[in-house]
């Protein structure tokens, strides 16, 4: 998998990015894609798992204004 960074073409790391991926989705087809991870929910107005605590990525409510409220929580 190759991603494009600063107009240079670089190897997307799924393995690291899966050791960090907090996403309890089992049947996701993105883990560790993180580019198609981020697009794919922003298109729904959503961010993905690795923008929350574990214990809001597990209510499926990835909107954006949970992730202000939890920001605004200090969480």
């Amino acid at each position: 998998m190759h991603v494009w960074k600063e107009g240079r073409m670089r190897e997307c790391t799924v393995e690291q990015n899966l050791a960090q991926c907090n996403c309890t989705y089992e049947p996701c087809s993105r883990k560790g894609l993180c580019c198609q991870c981020l697009r794919y929910h922003w298109r729904s107005g959503e961010l993905p798992a690795c923008m929350f605590p574990r214990d809001v990525e597990k209510t499926y409510d990835r909107s954006i204004e949970r992730f202000i409220r939890n920001y605004q929580e200090g969480r």
